[in-house]
């Protein structure tokens, strides 16, 4: 059986439902042109299940915020590290799956029935149209499969972050593949990481101040050559150091094209 596009969807903005389409433009690092979830250093600017999969559980295509319904791949070689290769050249690597969320739940009995058909996410690393009705090859096992633990992807991120360059949480909040909510567990993953040989200090909160809880943060980063400016703050007896983040940060946009 060839395998073959079914259904094309886009999201363009916050809050407004999934549109259906013919084609879609794939940009490698940065996704689907004119979607929301484009953004050069995520591991899910894409997201693809299997029309078997929707049709088994009764869901209409669109219905789980996807963007690619394909059919035909048997379901040992739908997953994480796969290569999806399009006739026009584009290509996307699968990365991980997408995890059962509450937003969809009224679509089925159980969370749990839809585990593992939630679809796969992906990242665009050669460019190109698809369209519907078109063929498509796959590879499976091309890639390494990214880790289903948030925390484990927080890991592989960070020791990506070059010598004298920094990140703040919102990048790596992008860069790991999940939602705001994990903002909270930022504090919680640096003091787990602090005492291994990760390069911590090189992490900023979302304004560019340092992390309170980074040991010799500063003098860490004046080393690799990043200036460090203290806040003078008249309504509070301590004072926060910050980096300009605009000469130094860190936004790679090849990290899962490999």
């Amino acid at each position: 059986m060839a395998l073959s596009i079914m259904h094309l969807f886009t999201k363009v903005k916050p809050g407004s439902a999934m549109v259906e389409l013919k084609t879609l433009n794939l940009k490698v690092g940065h996704g689907i042109e004119g979607d929301i979830n484009a953004d050069p250093i995520s591991p899910r600017q894409v997201l693809i299940v299997r029309y078997e999969d929707i049709l088994d559980l009764s869901i209409k295509p669109g219905e789980l915020r996807e963007n690619i319904v394909v059919a035909g791949i048997e379901f040992e070689n739908f997953i994480p590290g796969s290569l999806l290769t399009f006739e026009s050249g584009a290509a996307i690597r699968l990365t991980f799956y997408c995890e059962p969320c509450k937003q969809i739940a009224n679509l089925v009995k159980s969370l749990k029935s839809i585990q593992g058909k939630r679809g796969i996410l992906g990242v665009v690393i050669k460019s190109g149209q698809i369209q519907v009705n078109s063929n498509f090859q796959v590879q499976a096992n091309k890639f390494l499969a990214l880790s289903e633990n948030p925390y484990k992807r927080f890991l592989n991120f960070i020791i990506k972050i070059p010598n004298g360059k920094v990140v703040t949480y919102k990048q790596i909040i992008k860069g790991i593949g999940v939602d705001n909510s994990y903002l909270r567990a930022m504090p919680t993953y640096l003091k787990k990481t602090s005492a291994a040989d990760y390069p911590v200090h090189r992490i900023l909160d979302s304004k560019g101040y340092l992390i309170t809880y980074v040991n010799n943060q500063k003098n860490k980063l004046e080393t690799e050559g990043i200036k460090v400016f203290p806040e003078e703050n008249f309504l509070s007896d301590t004072n926060k150091n910050f980096v300009d983040i605009k000469n130094y940060l860190w936004e790679d946009n090849t990290m899962y094209l490999e």
